[in-house]
């Protein structure tokens, strides 16, 4: 088998109707989703077949919502290569939680558990403290931190997501994100509001990472079975204690997706899979990747898609 690294998405990545092609068609899939909703107490099938978007979008939703449906894609991937083992496996901000089953850390259940309450914690600190976030495309990291390092309010900024050499998200406050995204047009970067309904991976939502903790204390997690890749340090963790510590940090902490894709790279991974509705992750890759790279990159959220995936992961 080719040197596959598999992903899985994040926020943003939710559509109405995500999944429901898997989830028609087979059963374990349909039990799965119906374990999401019994484990959340959320219409999770409904909010995926149906939205409102609105509702989708809403982090004490989604993060439960989208994770099923990773978790679905996961399911049917290894239904189709029983035997594979991935050389890595990484999830972008929510989509880590995925990764951690995948890895074996996490069983389904507590997966879908965490999700939720990390879920709860991160609606709770939006609706304290109100903030968004905003893509800045066409500025290295070093500008965009220099422009942060100069800016001394008022407001929040900081940066949430690296996720490539030349596309870096922003997360704060209203004010915060005016003044630093103004800055950053200035300096000729292409500034973009997201659709998020809280200011994820900063200060702002930093008074969920103690609770969040505490949650976790009662949740068993396991050494991973494969490397992971963690958004907090950009490097593997085996010890579970510390993997605990690093999960609560993510709440607030930088996603280092660049120094992830970039290492697995470095590692000789053949062929990308992102498992999870869109190809945000996908699209991501291709700017990394250098032209002409021999490195596969492919996502898969349908059955022809899973096919096409697993065909391409066996050789």
């Amino acid at each position: 088998m080719k040197k596959t690294a598999i992903l899985f998405p994040g926020q943003g990545s939710q559509f109405i109707g995500m999944g429901q092609a898997l989830v028609e068609q087979d059963d374990q899939a349909a039990a799965l989703i119906n374990l999401a909703e019994r484990i959340s107490s959320f219409p999770i099938r409904s909010l995926c077949l149906n939205g409102p978007m609105e509702d989708l979008t809403r982090v004490l939703y989604l993060q439960p919502a989208l994770t099923a449906v990773n978790l679905v894609c996961w399911q049917q991937f290894r239904k189709l290569v029983p035997d594979f083992t991935p050389a890595f496996v990484a999830g972008h901000s929510l989509g880590e939680y995925s990764a951690l089953h995948a890895a074996g850390v996490l069983t389904l259940e507590d997966t879908l558990a965490l999700v939720t309450r990390r879920g709860e914690l991160m609606e709770r600190e939006g609706a304290g403290h109100p903030g968004g976030m905003r893509a800045v495309v066409g500025l290295a990291i070093d500008v965009v931190e220099t422009i942060l390092a100069d800016f001394d309010g008022p407001g929040v900024a900081v940066v949430a997501n690296h996720n490539t050499a030349t596309q870096i998200v922003l997360s704060g406050d209203v004010a915060g994100l005016e003044a630093v995204g103004a800055q950053c047009a200035a300096r000729g970067g292409k500034v973009i509001a997201l659709n998020v309904s809280v200011a994820n991976h900063s200060p702002l939502v930093a008074g969920a990472v103690d609770d969040f903790a505490a949650f976790m204390q009662g949740v068993d997690f396991r050494s991973p079975e494969v490397p992971v890749l963690f958004n907090v340090t950009g490097e593997t963790e085996r010890d579970p204690a510390a993997i605990k510590g690093i999960m609560a940090r993510q709440i607030a902490s930088r996603v280092r997706w660049l120094a992830i894709v970039e290492r697995m790279i470095a590692e000789g991974v053949e062929v990308l899979v992102e498992l999870g509705p869109k190809n945000v992750l996908t699209g991501m890759m291709r700017k990394v990747l250098p032209k002409q790279s021999p490195v596969l990159c492919l996502q898969a959220d349908t059955p022809e898609a899973l096919t096409k995936a697993a065909e391409a992961v066996a050789g």
